[in-house]
């Protein structure tokens, strides 16, 4: 590859973001030159962003640290249609209530990862309901829809991935991607945006905006994407047995997220410290040449500097000293999920961890007492219908249930008030 000479293109190289570029070369003389504007989509379809999202978050922050202006654009309008190049069928309709409750949720993180303000290099964020919910049906298609072809649009992995198993691909989403284009054209128009940045999966999209924005404005667009981040042993970036890896601290409390990285995988340390972290580059070359029992410390300054990032440093600190409490001292931990039990009664254990949040149904609480995953402070339960009540506690009134190897809660006696 041709020497980079810009900062932003540097750093993203060194560190693991570049996937694919509609035109590297002109894209890095460009960042060269001055301050450039870029975006990133996310559509409000959850309340939150999760682990998953980070790797596009991560590229909006080199942005900025780069010297340029990153724009975070929420899919008010977008939403509505629902993006099907990762589905197998139709997303769920959401109502406009829900969108907008969704997108005032999901933009809190972005305040830990970027600067806002009205300077030259602040983020801003826009939502693209502002000109989608405005469009008129037919001018629309005479000004954007004869830019883009049937043939080409069913040329794409995902529509042909749906058609080949007889999903049904409506209408509706058929138009996401001209409605995605557009979304490009209107903020080169609105900010003088000329990069589009996302995962590998938006390549496409990304793709049929650079060529509408030519078409319609003449003018000279980018497109660049990271690639799509699977752990060491070919797990999707995010995906856990316990479902999704929030970044909103309502959806997923900040020790859970610790505990997250902390258990990444060896091989993944190094680049995930890349990735995911401000940390200096022989930093971390140091810290991914530790081996055996060393690389442990190696996954503590991963977990602390992400959730540092995601939830501001005294949230890293206490989720630090919490797990050095549970795995080090034997303790409980005052960061823990928290179950309170009530003098007389004596809950099961399936109850309490299906309470905890621990297991979606008894079924499934079930099956991790079988397989042999649920301790109370450190002794396996083996019996399905063990209870817990005051006097199990011991003379703490505390007690510490685990779930497998990365999950524990805090069962504490309480005293009934009248």
């Amino acid at each position: 590859m041709t020497a980079l000479s810009s900062d932003f293109l540097r750093v993203m190289q060194a560190r693991g973001h570049l996937h694919q570029c509609t035109d590297l070369e002109s894209l890095d003389q460009k960042a060269a030159q001055g301050v450039m504007c870029g975006f990133i989509g996310y559509d409000a379809t959850a309340e939150s962003l999760h682990v998953g999202n980070l790797a596009t978050v991560m590229m909006l922050r080199r942005l900025q640290q780069a010297g340029h202006k990153p724009i975070v654009l929420v899919g008010g309008g977008t939403t509505k249609v629902g993006d099907p190049s990762d589905k197998t069928g139709l997303r769920q309709m959401r109502t406009d209530e829900e969108i907008n409750a969704n997108i005032d949720s999901l933009t809190k993180v972005f305040g830990q990862y970027l600067r806002f303000g009205d300077g030259p290099t602040d983020a801003v964020l826009v939502n693209n309901a502002d000109w989608l919910d405005k469009l008129e049906y037919i001018p629309f298609l005479r000004e954007i829809g004869t830019h883009f072809t049937i043939n080409r649009m069913i040329a794409f992995d995902f529509v042909k991935r749906r058609l080949e198993q007889e999903q049904p691909l409506t209408f509706l989403e058929f138009n996401y991607m001209i409605m995605q284009g557009y979304d490009f054209v209107e903020l080169n128009k609105r900010f003088g945006c000329m990069l589009q940045m996302g995962g590998a999966d938006q390549w496409g999209n990304i793709v049929n905006g650079v060529e509408l924005g030519r078409r319609v404005r003449q003018a000279e667009l980018f497109g660049l994407t990271t690639p799509l981040i699977a752990t060491a042993s070919g797990v999707k970036m995010g995906k856990t047995v316990s479902g999704a890896v929030w970044l909103n601290k309502d959806k997923l409390a900040p020790y859970d997220y610790w505990q997250f990285w902390r258990n990444t995988e060896d091989a993944d340390v190094g680049r995930f410290l890349r990735l995911f972290t401000d940390l200096p580059l022989d930093e971390i070359a140091r810290l991914e040449g530790l081996r055996d029992a060393e690389i442990n410390e190696a996954k503590k300054i991963l977990a602390f500097e992400t959730t540092k990032m995601t939830h501001g440093e005294h949230a890293a600190t206490e989720a630090a000293a919490t797990a050095k409490s549970v795995f080090e001292k034997g303790g409980t931990g005052d960061d823990l999920p928290v179950y309170d039990l009530m003098e007389g009664a004596a809950p099961t254990l399936i109850e309490v961890i299906v309470a905890l949040g621990f297991a979606a149904s008894r079924g499934e609480a079930k099956r991790l007492i079988e397989q042999g995953g649920v301790r109370l402070n450190d002794s396996p339960v083996t019996a399905l219908t063990a209870s817990v009540s005051v006097s199990d506690l011991g003379p703490t009134g505390e007690a510490r249930l685990s779930t497998g190897k990365k999950r524990h809660a805090v069962v504490r006696a309480v005293t009934q008030q009248f």
